[in-house]
C-alpha cells in the first residue's frame, strides 16, 4: 500500500484479523474444525440442489455472464459456467434460495451460503487444494460469525457476511496482510444494508416476500470484490470494527479462539432459524399426545422476541413468506407432516385448510425466553384439541451444533428426493464420502452436471 500516514497501521480488530487470517492460512485446521468444514460443504450442497430451480437463481444465472464476464467456474448443478463473481453468485443465491442453509445464532444469520461458494470459485481459478479449502472455510466462518455476533444491533446475514467472505477469500490468494486490512474495511462499508428487510422492529408494513431475502448472494460479490480492489491499491477506513456504535468486541478479542464453524446448526426444516424451536416443541407435544392436526382447535407460541420481528404471515403471498411464517409453516407440520416442510413448495401455498389452521396460531413474547437468547434458543408451545390445553416444555430446535454424518445424510436424501434422482444424488453422496477421504475431483464434477444428469 502507498498511503504513508496509513501504511503500517495493523491496529485494532481489523488488524487482529488480518493478522490471524495470514498466521493460520497455511495450516491444517483442527479435526474438529476441519470435520465441520466437511459437514457444512456437504449440507450447503444439498441446499443447493433444493433451490436452484428457485426464481431468485434462475434470474440471477440468466444475467451472471453478461454482468460479470464468462468463465469456466461451474455454476452448480446447471450445467453451465460464468466467471468466479458469476459462478459465485449464482451458487450462494441457490444455496440460500429456500432457507434450508445453515447458520450461527450468536451471529443470527447465514454464514455458510455466503463463505462455501465464494471459496470453491476462488479455489476453481487458483487450482486450490481440498485442505487449502477447508482452512479458508474454517477462516471465514471465525471471521464471519464474530463479526456478526459483535454488532450491537441486528443485522441480515448480508450485512457481515462480506467479512467472512473477504477473510476466506484473502486465505485462499495469500493476499498481503496490509490488503486484507483494507478489504476488510472495503467490504464493511459497501455491504448490502437491508435497511428495510434488516431493520428495526417494528417494520410497517412487514416486508414483502422477495428473492433478495437476506442480501447474501451480493454480500458474494462483495466480499470478493472487495479483496481484488484492496489488491490493487483501494483503501477502506480500517477502525470499521472499532466503533463502538456499531460492534462490541470482548476487550480480550482473539481470532481464531472460538471455532466459530463448530458451532453451526443444520437445519431440518427449510424455514427460519426462529420457526424450528416451535416446530420441535409442537412435533413433541403432538407424538406425546397423539394430536392429529385435524384436531388443532389453537395453538399458541410463546417465543423470543427476535421471532416475532419476522412476518410471521398466516396467510403467505409466496414461497419466501412462507419461509418466514411461524404460524403456516407450525399448520403446514400439523396438518401434512416433516416432510412437507423439507423442501416446503408452491403446491401449499393456497390449501385453505393450512390457511385456516394458520389463522389459529397465537403468537406472543416470553419475557423469560427472550431472557437467555441467544444462549439458548426456545419456546413453548401450547395446542388447544380434543377439548383439552397440552402444554410444552420450553423447547430447543434440532441440528445444533452440527448433525451427525447419518443425519446430514437423511437430510440430503429427504430433501433431494424431487429433484434428484436416487442415482445422480447416490453419486453425490459418494462424492461426499471420498471428499472426507480426501479426494475433491468426484465432487466438483457431480457439481458441474445438471440436476437430471
Amino acid at each position: 500500500m502507498t498511503n504513508d500516514h496509513v501504511a503500517d497501521y495493523q491496529g485494532g480488530i481489523v488488524g487482529k484479523i488480518s493478522a490471524y487470517i495470514v498466521q493460520n492460512r497455511d495450516q491444517v485446521s483442527s479435526l474438529p474444525a476441519r470435520d465441520a468444514a466437511l459437514k457444512c460443504i456437504f449440507d450447503l450442497v444439498g441446499a443447493t440442489a433444493v433451490g436452484v430451480e428457485d426464481v431468485g437463481p434462475k434470474a440471477i444465472r440468466s444475467i451472471a455472464s453478461s454482468v460479470f464476464g464468462m468463465g469456466a467456474v461451474p455454476i452448480w448443478f446447471t450445467g453451465k459456467t460464468s466467471s468466479v463473481l458469476g459462478a459465485a453468485w449464482a451458487n450462494s443465491s441457490a444455496s440460500a434460495a429456500l432457507d434450508l442453509d445453515d447458520g450461527n445464532r450468536f451471529a443470527r444469520g447465514h454464514p455458510g451460503a455466503a463463505i462455501i461458494p465464494a471459496v470453491l470459485a476462488v479455489a476453481h481459478e487458483l487450482g486450490s487444494s481440498l485442505e487449502e479449502i477447508l482452512t479458508a472455510i474454517v477462516i471465514g466462518y471465525e471471521v464471519g460469525v464474530a463479526v456478526g455476533a459483535a454488532r450491537t444491533t441486528y443485522g441480515s446475514s448480508g450485512t457481515w457476511t462480506p467479512f467472512g467472505v473477504v477473510a476466506a477469500v484473502s486465505a485462499l490468494r495469500r493476499t498481503p496482510w496490509q490488503a486484507i486490512e483494507h478489504a476488510l474495511a472495503i467490504a464493511g462499508e459497501s455491504a448490502p444494508s437491508q435497511a428495510f428487510a434488516g431493520g428495526p422492529a417494528p417494520r410497517v408494513p412487514a416486508p414483502e416476500g422477495a428473492a433478495v431475502k437476506e442480501g447474501i448472494p451480493w454480500s458474494v460479490v462483495t466480499g470478493i470484490t472487495a479483496v481484488l480492489l484492496a489488491e490493487a491499491g483501494h483503501t477502506g477506513p480500517r477502525n470499521i470494527l472499532d466503533s463502538v456504535r456499531h460492534y462490541s468486541f470482548p476487550e480480550d478479542y482473539a481470532p481464531g479462539t472460538a471455532q466459530h464453524i463448530c458451532g453451526t446448526y443444520f437445519k431440518p426444516y427449510a424455514c427460519c432459524r426462529h420457526i424450528h424451536a416451535p416446530l420441535a416443541a409442537l412435533e413433541t407435544l403432538m407424538a406425546r399426545h397423539s394430536i392429529a392436526g385435524v384436531e388443532i382447535d389453537r395453538m399458541e407460541v410463546e417465543i423470543h422476541s427476535a421471532g416475532l420481528r419476522i412476518s410471521n404471515r398466516p396467510d403467505p403471498a409466496n414461497l419466501i413468506d412462507v419461509q418466514y411464517s411461524i404460524p403456516f409453516c407450525l399448520a403446514l407440520f400439523s396438518l401434512f407432516g416433516a416432510q412437507s416442510l423439507i423442501p416446503i413448495t408452491s403446491d401449499f401455498i393456497e390449501r385453505a385448510e393450512v390457511v385456516d389452521l394458520a389463522s389459529k396460531v397465537e403468537l406472543s413474547l416470553s419475557g423469560e425466553l427472550d431472557a437467555v437468547y441467544p444462549e439458548q434458543i426456545l419456546a413453548r408451545v401450547t395446542i388447544t384439541a380434543k377439548g383439552r390445553r397440552f402444554v410444552s416444555d420450553p423447547t430447543p430446535p434440532q441440528g445444533e451444533p452440527l448433525m451427525t454424518w447419518e443425519e446430514l445424510d437423511a437430510k440430503f436424501k429427504m430433501a433431494t428426493r424431487l429433484t434428484m434422482s436416487p442415482a445422480n444424488g447416490g453419486m453425490v453422496v459418494d462424492a461426499i464420502v471420498l471428499m472426507r477421504n480426501g479426494e475433491l475431483a468426484p465432487l466438483l464434477t457431480c457439481l458441474s452436471r445438471t440436476l437430471a444428469a
